[in-house]
């Protein structure tokens, strides 16, 4: 009983990817679906965290991409949407333009 508990309350987090490790992290809600946002440089990755039965997930993944650009203040760039498991959306990964254009990142 103890191994189900822990694994329930593993499952409840959302933690990023090893390659966002160190992203900043933003909690957003559009129409009522909460989502987490880690934003590091020009990578999104979304992780919806509200249970949404499955004949109403057609809107999601537009949804996880206008949360990437709310909470980061970036462009998503358009068909960058990819995630791990193909119709998944639990989990995804966009490719951003922070600094306009399409720019490459201006020097530090």
């Amino acid at each position: 009983m103890r191994y189900l508990f822990l694994l329930l309350i593993l499952c409840a987090c959302a933690s990023p990817s090893p390659g966002m490790l160190d992203a900043a992290r933003h909690d957003i809600r559009l129409h009522n679906i909460d989502f987490v946002v880690f934003h590091k440089d020009d990578r999104a990755e979304v992780v919806r965290t509200t249970f949404i039965a499955r004949p109403s997930r057609q809107e999601i993944p537009a949804l996880m991409a206008r949360a990437a650009a709310q909470a980061t203040g970036c462009e998503v760039i358009a068909f960058s949407g990819k995630t791990t498991v193909p119709g998944d959306t639990g989990v995804a990964r966009f490719d951003l333009d922070c600094w306009g254009a399409l720019s490459p990142r201006p020097d530090s």
